[in-house]
């Protein structure tokens, strides 16, 4: 990563991870009546996927402003797709139930700012190194654990995050196996969309830095 694109975004990072963990702080602090909502708190993707961009945008501008080295790309790659599936399921499944929306300006946040900023960020800085299929098979990983642990909570608790999990409503265990289903496939191709994207902007921005150099040697 060029050390003037890693410095010069640095501000911008650390602003946006400290707003945003403002507006975290503010819809814990809402949901925290007792032990329970707290683990709730962080039992949603949402607000897991938001903590890991406040803490890849908050190191990512501390390294760049103190010369540290950057976020690896498969780390950052990871988070751009927890928030790109999290802007998505929102806006396609989540959108028709209200009661979800409890603080509007943070569902602004976490919901449709940051998937946004997070792979804005992507593409202004892509990966230094290459994202290739094991890096994306990997941040499958995490989603999957998610979904092991709502389910079993969600059955000892008879609490789940997500309307599209819960088996009591219509449909069942069979419309819940379908949406899993269907989000694996999302997170799968949109993982490697994601790498894809970035791996073809990092050798662009490689061929545009290769020719400056080489006109800078034609002119000495």
């Amino acid at each position: 990563m060029p050390p003037s694109t890693h410095a010069r975004l640095a501000p911008v990072r650390l602003a946006v991870a400290a707003f945003t963990a403002v507006a975290l702080c503010f819809s814990g602090y809402h949901a925290a009546t007792d032990v329970t909502g707290v683990v709730n708190f962080f039992g949603y993707f949402t607000n897991l996927s938001n903590l890991a961009a406040v803490a890849v945008l908050g190191y990512g501008g501390w390294a760049g402003l103190t010369g540290r080295p950057p976020v690896p790309g498969a780390v950052r790659g990871a988070v751009v797709l927890y928030l790109v599936i999290t802007g998505l399921v929102y806006g396609t499944l989540l959108l028709k139930y209200p009661d979800l929306q409890v603080i509007p300006w943070v569902n602004d946040v976490v919901h449709r700012a940051m998937p946004l900023v997070l792979l804005a960020d992507w593409v202004i800085d892509p990966p230094a190194r290459r994202v290739g299929p094991r890096a994306v098979a990997a941040w499958l990983v995490f989603p999957l654990v998610y979904l092991v642990y709502s389910l079993l909570r969600g059955h000892a608790v008879d609490w789940y995050p997500y309307p599209f999990l819960d088996p009591a409503l219509h449909g069942g265990y069979r419309r819940v196996a379908g949406a899993c289903a269907l989000l694996a496939a999302a997170f799968l191709l949109i993982g490697a969309g994601i790498a894809a994207l970035g791996n073809a902007l990092a050798r662009r921005r490689r061929t545009r830095q290769g020719a400056v150099v080489r006109r800078r040697h034609a002119r000495a």
